[in-house]
């Protein structure tokens, strides 16, 4: 009954050395974008594997912040970013 146990636990745990692992790889390129949309304003940080990966993502969630429906997330995303900052 123990050795199922620990085997479990060290699986856990390999488990979760690899999620590290392959998080900390793929932060390669790190952005912070500012982004405006219809008087309001949302700055937000990401990293990715490539710099257009990360510039699609800290886009994104910026606007995520400070539009809600469909339309205005396609509108928002594809405008210009107030500020552009690599890390």
């Amino acid at each position: 009954m123990k050795k199922p146990v620990l085997f479990g636990i060290l699986l856990f745990i390999a488990l979760v050395i690899l999620i590290i692992y392959s998080t900390l790889g793929t932060a390669a390129n790190r952005v912070e974008v500012c982004m405006q949309f219809d008087g309001r304003t949302a700055c937000r940080t990401a990293a990715g594997s490539t710099k257009e990966f990360a510039l699609r993502a800290a886009t994104s969630n910026a606007c995520a912040q400070i539009v809600s429906g469909v339309t205005d997330t396609v509108k928002c995303e594809h405008s210009e970013p107030v500020r552009v900052t690599w890390k």
